[in-house]
């Protein structure tokens, strides 16, 4: 059903009228420098992808790279984290593979079902929807303070709190309330996968930047220039589709900074917002409305 043309989340393989198999991979280096918490945040973030196609997910397979002279107390605590984050998904890890690299990378094969009909895609968003993210911005700049050892340690908690949570909760909700348009929040920044929503919904995408969250430490090193330099390939591609009213550099550069296990992005019509608040309550969902997709081409922030 879904495979390599589209700009989508993850490939689906319809199974029967009623169940699909939604598949996906990722992996990556330390985004912190502890172990634990860095295999938990790269399973939060490959399973995000099931998620954010409106599946869930219930198998996945270790995929490591490890260097040889890793201590074998740090090897076991990156697994360890993403052996339990996966068990808080409910997904079973039935083993993987393991290669010897320079340095450590690690994530997961993911797979899971979705009901063909209810396939959450990029380009199912409708004219008027509001659009709402579930995790604030701010992951790249902070795990790059992190590497240069810049970053204060209560902002290390709270990027490791934010990339270490399932998109499960914010999964449900949207399914429940028949959202057909939505991706997570990774690689390409806040704007770049909005980008690509707009363009696959043939819609214009308007957000506000004052509804937008950010993480406590993120504007003071957007100030200082600490970007991961994927935030520059991101600006130099996407920008050209994108109108900025009245922000400033640092406030642009933030919306191009790439995600590490990023929120959801989601299209919701107007009228089931209050229901989905109320319901988002009883969840301990947090979500921000950020903007509303409208007729037109392009992204534009004021």
């Amino acid at each position: 059903m879904i495979g390599l043309d589209p700009p989508d989340d993850a490939a689906v393989w319809r199974l029967s009228d009623d169940q699909a198999m939604v598949v996906t991979t990722d992996f990556f280096t330390p985004v912190v420098d502890t172990p634990y918490e860095y295999g938990a945040i790269a399973a939060a973030n490959s399973l995000s992808d099931i998620y954010a196609m409106g599946g869930k997910p219930f198998l996945a397979l270790n995929v490591a790279a490890l260097p040889d002279n890793l201590p074998p107390e740090i090897s076991s605590e990156i697994l360890r984290g993403g052996a339990e984050k996966a068990r808080e998904a409910g997904v079973v890890i039935a083993g993987g593979h393991t290669v010897k690299d320079k340095e450590p990378k690690y994530g997961l094969v993911a797979i899971g079902f979705v009901h063909p009909q209810r396939i959450i895609r990029k380009g199912g968003l409708k004219d008027g929807d509001l659009l709402l993210l579930t995790k604030p911005l701010g992951g790249g700049v902070t795990t790059t303070a992190i590497k240069q050892e810049k970053a204060a340690e209560e902002h290390i908690v709270e990027a490791i709190e934010w990339m270490s949570r399932l998109n499960k909760k914010g999964s449900e909700l949207a399914r429940e309330f028949g959202v057909r348009g939505g991706t997570d929040i990774t690689g390409f920044g806040l704007l770049g996968h909005a980008s690509e929503m707009a363009e696959a919904s043939g819609l214009s995408l308007q957000f506000e930047l004052s509804k937008i969250p950010f993480m406590s430490g993120a504007r003071s090193y957007a100030e200082k220039g600490i970007f991961p330099g994927g935030a520059f390939d991101n600006k130099a591609h996407f920008e050209k589709s994108t109108e900025f009213v009245g922000l400033d550099e640092p406030s642009q550069m933030l919306l191009f900074d790439p995600q590490t296990s990023g929120g959801l992005l989601f299209g919701l019509a107007r009228e089931k917002l209050s229901a989905f608040a109320n319901r988002a309550t009883e969840f301990n969902q947090s979500y921000w409305v950020v903007g509303e997709a409208r007729a037109g081409t392009g992204i534009s922030v004021g």
